[in-house]
């Protein structure tokens, strides 16, 4: 990998012009967004399919993808820090995370769309905040227990240095908690910047029986190709697509990847750290030197230690349980259970309502359209572990072919599987098949890169000790993957099937629900039926199903993936 040699340092005034043009184009374009979401609010949206539209609508797709990832960062340092800090706090954050990432993309789609348009009526700012919320719900519940796994992971003697040194609640973020978390952080982010991107065509082509909600861009321009069968405006919408999402991998991730490996937790001297190309080019900069040194002497200031270390111990180095009681932090938590409280009071009235208004045979169809839905999500998720487990851990203990590999899987990765449905279903129905069986690789191409994405952030983890011993005892075959490999990557594997398993029961709707060419496609199913329930308007049925799917998801939760994370994180996690 290329290092940053002295002379690469000489400012360039074209890398200069560069810059200046870049920041030139991005306020412009966030001028563009903002003009939009002002536009007033219309009765039918026009989606026009030529390709001179694609640019404005891949802007607009751009900026709602990295609107809801910034909210979903926010939340996650906030939330997952909080359950991690807070013990009484923890029993009610992570059972309702448990819920929120169970309920079904359409099952918050409707009322959060009703309910922003009726706040704000006369403009777009309701639609597109919804379509935002939307993607944000497709990304945030990975990262946030990514992250609070990550906490619960780091060393102690790590922790035990920081309160030694009397570090302030920044300082043990910045110095302690971000790089220990910063390589599965930022692989996570990139899986769920990928989930978020997978519902696309159904947050930006939202219609709710014979009302429009749709909002203009790369979703929705997709949605209408696909209901016309234009194959050519597919064609120009995945090219369209392609391009964003390879500019974000080389100009955003890739260098977030290699700064991350510098925070691998290594007891041998360490490598001088990877630098991307843009790192490289952009050094060349004077404007971003300038910056750099003002952002450095501002995080010096603000890094700057309150005393010098301790000897012995203070009084405030508590475990994160013992702080759930003090000060600030318990009117907080009463305050979020009161709220909660309320929450649950009205939200249990209403559903109560809509269920008493379902028959008995209703509720035979949900229990048997689950059950078969249960059968699609696990050989998925089976299937996919069958393939990212070995890939994950070949590409993360390879630097050098994950820096190759890296702009392929981020795309496939990245990709928003349901625009190219209608040419897999279409192969499928060639080789004589049916939506029936043929929903399960559909429903993998939502779902197995969370496994390979966490097992790749575990296994690029692995202290270079911890692989120097396996060398050393020259393990192989089977003995390599029980004795070393499985409990190492262990940690991350479980987390990525918890997130696989919540995002496949997402990806059924879509999976099991295909228009296309002005046909529909239906296998049986709760996916399938939450789907027609929507078209429909059926809110006690749409309730029903989704709730349904909720209690499937927490309870396999509780009972099955809680217990293997708490295995793992016990056994195999470095440094406990």
């Amino acid at each position: 990998m290329n290092q940053l040699q002295p002379s690469d340092r000489r400012p360039h005034l074209l890398i200069d012009a560069a810059v200046l043009v870049g920041l030139i184009s991005l306020v412009f374009g966030a001028a563009h967004v903002v003009g939009e979401w002002r536009q007033p609010l219309r009765a039918t949206v026009e989606i026009d399919l030529s390709p001179s539209a694609l640019p404005s609508y891949a802007l607009y797709s751009f900026a709602r993808g990295w609107i809801a990832y910034f909210f979903s960062l926010a939340f996650t340092l906030l939330v997952a820090s909080w359950a991690f800090y807070d013990a009484q706090a923890r029993r009610f954050i992570l059972p309702v995370l448990d819920v929120l990432q169970s309920i079904p993309v359409l099952g918050f789609l409707p009322g959060l769309v009703l309910a922003l348009v009726g706040i704000f009526p006369d403009s777009n700012v309701g639609l597109e905040l919804a379509c935002v919320l939307m993607i944000f719900t497709g990304q945030v519940w990975n990262m946030t227990f990514s992250y609070y796994d990550s906490l619960r992971g780091t060393p102690p003697d790590f922790r035990a240095l920081g309160s030694l040194y009397d570090f302030s609640w920044w300082r043990r973020f910045w110095k302690v908690e971000l790089p220990g978390s910063a390589q599965g952080l930022i692989y996570n982010s990139m899986v769920s910047m990928a989930g978020g991107w997978f519902f696309l065509s159904i947050t930006e082509s939202f219609q709710l029986g014979t009302r429009d909600f749709r909002v203009p861009g790369i979703g929705s321009y997709m949605s209408v190709a696909i209901a016309e069968g234009n194959v050519r405006a597919q064609i120009v919408g995945v090219i369209a697509m392609g391009v964003v999402i390879v500019a974000v991998d080389r100009l955003v991730w890739w260098p977030l990847v290699l700064w991350s490996r510098k925070f691998n937790l290594d007891d041998f001297a360490a490598a001088p750290a990877a630098n991307s190309r843009l790192s490289l080019w952009l050094s060349r900069s004077q404007a971003v030197q300038k910056f750099a040194q003002a952002a450095s002497r501002f995080g010096a200031r603000m890094l700057r230690p309150k005393h010098a270390p301790h000897a012995t111990p203070q009084k405030h180095e508590a475990a994160p349980d013992s702080i759930s009681g003090a000060g600030a932090g318990r009117w907080i938590y009463r305050v979020f259970l009161v709220l909660l409280v309320v929450a649950l009071v009205i939200g249990f009235g209403r559903i109560t309502m809509l269920l008493t208004r379902l028959s008995t045979a209703d509720w035979l169809e949900i229990g048997w359209d689950s059950t078969v839905t249960f059968g699609r999500v696990l050989a998925a998720v089976a299937l996919g572990t069958l393939w990212a487990v070995p890939a994950g851990v070949w590409i993360g203990l390879n630097p050098r072919l994950s820096s190759r590999l890296q702009p392929f899987i981020q795309f496939a990765a990245s990709f928003p599987a349901p625009m190219i449905y209608p040419w897999i279903l279409l192969f499928v129905i060639k080789l004589g098949g049916s939506l029936q069986w043929g929903a399960i690789p559909l429903i993998m191409l939502g779902t197995q890169w969370y496994i390979l994405f966490n097992v790749t952030a575990a296994a690029s983890a692995i202290p270079n000790d911890i692989r120097s011993c396996a060398s050393i005892l020259r393990l192989n075959g089977w003995r390599l993957w029980w004795r070393y490999l499985l409990p190492a990557i262990a940690p991350g594997l479980v987390t990525g099937w918890i997130t696989a398993a919540g995002g496949a029961w997402n990806a059924t709707i879509v999976s099991e629900y295909v228009h296309t060419g002005g046909q529909l496609y239906q296998a049986t199913g709760l996916g399938a039926l939450i789907s027609r329930a929507t078209d429909a308007g059926d809110f006690p049925k749409l309730t029903a199903a989704v709730l349904v799917m909720a209690v499937i998801v927490v309870g396999i939760n509780r009972t099955v993936w809680k217990k293997l994370q708490t295995i793992a994180n016990d056994r195999c996690r470095f440094g406990t």
